[in-house]
C-alpha cells in the first residue's frame, strides 16, 4: 500500500502503533517497525533524561527503521510539565522520526518555539484529537498530521464522544495534512474502511498487546482474546481523566465512587500509574484499570508483529480490490 504516511516515513505499511504506558518499550517498538509499520516508544515510561535517551538509542540498536515517540500532555502526579519539555528537547536532539502528541496542544505547554524546534530538527508531529476544531488548531500551528481518535479507542478517548466512522471523514475533509484513523481498528477490514473514509493510515494499540513481542503477562494476552467488544467501559469522566478500560472489579469500584460523586483524592489511589504497571506485570486484570479499546472484540490470536502486520495488509488489499471490482473498476 502506498499512502501519504508510507511516503512520508518511507515504510511499507500505513500501520502505526499508538502510545501505551508501560507497554511501548524498545522491543515492541522495534518489532513493529521491523515488520514494516511504525513502532511507538512511550516517553512517560521514563522519568529521567538519561533513561529516556537510552531507550531511544536502544530502539535504534534494534531497528534501523522509523519509529514514533508518544508524549501525552495531560495532568499527572508523576510526569510534570518539565518532563514534557525534556521529552521534546531530547526528541529534537535525537532527531526521532515523529511524535504522537495527545492532550493539550504543544504550543500551549511549551510555546511555539517547541513546535518550531521540532520542525527544524525534521521531527514529524502528529496530534491525537477527537474533534474537527482541535484538528484545525494543530494544522494551523504547523503539525504534520492528525490522529482522528474515535470514542472506540482505548486509553484516553476525547470527550466529544464521536465514533471513528464519523470523525475520520469529518477531519479528512477539514484539513490538508494527512489523517490517521484511530479507534476500533484491529484487522484489514478496519484499514480498508479507514482508507475509504479518507485516512492515510491507521493507528492501533490494543491489538499490539496481544502479540508475541509485547512485554506483558501472558494472562493479559489470553484475556484480550477471550473478551468481546462490549467488555470495555468509559471511566474517570467526573475528574476530567476519561479513559476506556477493560471491565473489571476495580473499574466497578471506580464507577461506584463516581456515581456517588466521590472526589479526586478517593479515585487516584485506584487509578495510579504504578498500580497499572503492576497489573500488566502480574496479569491480574482486576487489580487496576487496564486501558484497551473496543477492538478487543476483533482479537482472535497472539501472533508475532510481523505476522499480524502482513496479515492485516493482505486483508486490506483484498477488500480494497473487491470494492473496486464491485464499483466496476
Amino acid at each position: 500500500m502506498k499512502t501519504a504516511i508510507t511516503e512520508m516515513f518511507g515504510v511499507k505499511h500505513p500501520i502505526i502503533c499508538g502510545a501505551m504506558m508501560w507497554l511501548c518499550k524498545p522491543p515492541l517498538c522495534a518489532a513493529i517497525s521491523n515488520a514494516g509499520g511504525i513502532g511507538n516508544l512511550t516517553a512517560a515510561n521514563y522519568e529521567t533524561e538519561d533513561d529516556f535517551r537510552a531507550a531511544i538509542r536502544e530502539t535504534r540498536r534494534l531497528t534501523d527503521k522509523p519509529f514514533f515517540v508518544g508524549i501525552t500532555l495531560l495532568p499527572s502526579l508523576r510526569i510534570t510539565s518539565e518532563h514534557h519539555k525534556m521529552y521534546v528537547r531530547v526528541c529534537m536532539e535525537e532527531k526521532v522520526a515523529g511524535i504522537e502528541f495527545s492532550g493539550t496542544p504543544l504550543d500551549k505547554v511549551a510555546g511555539m518555539e517547541a513546535v518550531e524546534g521540532l520542525k527544524k530538527a525534521g521531527v514529524r508531529m502528529f496530534h491525537k484529537v477527537g474533534a474537527v476544531r482541535h484538528a484545525l488548531h494543530a494544522e494551523k500551528i504547523g503539525y504534520d498530521g492528525i490522529y482522528a481518535a474515535g470514542i472506540e479507542e482505548g486509553g484516553h478517548p476525547l470527550n466529544d464522544d464521536v465514533t471513528t466512522m464519523v470523525l475520520t471523514p469529518r477531519i479528512a475533509e477539514s484539513v490538508k495534512i494527512p489523517v490517521v484513523a484511530v479507534g476500533g481498528i484491529a484487522d484489514g477490514r478496519g484499514v480498508a474502511a479507514a482508507l475509504a473514509l479518507g485516512a492515510e493510515g491507521v493507528m492501533m494499540a490494543s491489538r499490539f498487546i496481544a502479540t508475541k513481542e509485547c512485554e506483558v503477562h501472558e494472562n493479559i494476552k489470553r484475556e484480550l482474546v477471550r473478551r468481546q467488544e462490549m467488555d470495555t467501559v468509559i471511566y474517570g469522566k467526573s475528574i476530567g481523566l476519561q479513559g476506556r478500560g477493560l471491565k473489571s472489579k476495580v473499574i466497578e469500584e471506580v464507577l461506584a465512587i463516581e456515581a456517588r460523586q466521590g472526589g479526586f483524592e478517593e479515585l487516584i489511589p485506584l487509578l495510579a500509574g504504578q498500580r497499572v504497571k503492576e497489573a500488566w506485570e502480574t496479569g491480574d486484570v482486576h487489580y487496576a484499570p487496564l486501558m484497551v479499546g473496543q477492538s478487543i472484540g476483533l482479537i482472535k490470536d497472539i501472533p508475532t508483529c510481523a505476522e499480524l502486520i502482513e496479515r492485516i495488509s493482505s486483508q486490506a488489499k483484498e477488500i480494497s480490490a473487491r470494492a473496486a471490482k464491485l464499483c466496476g473498476n
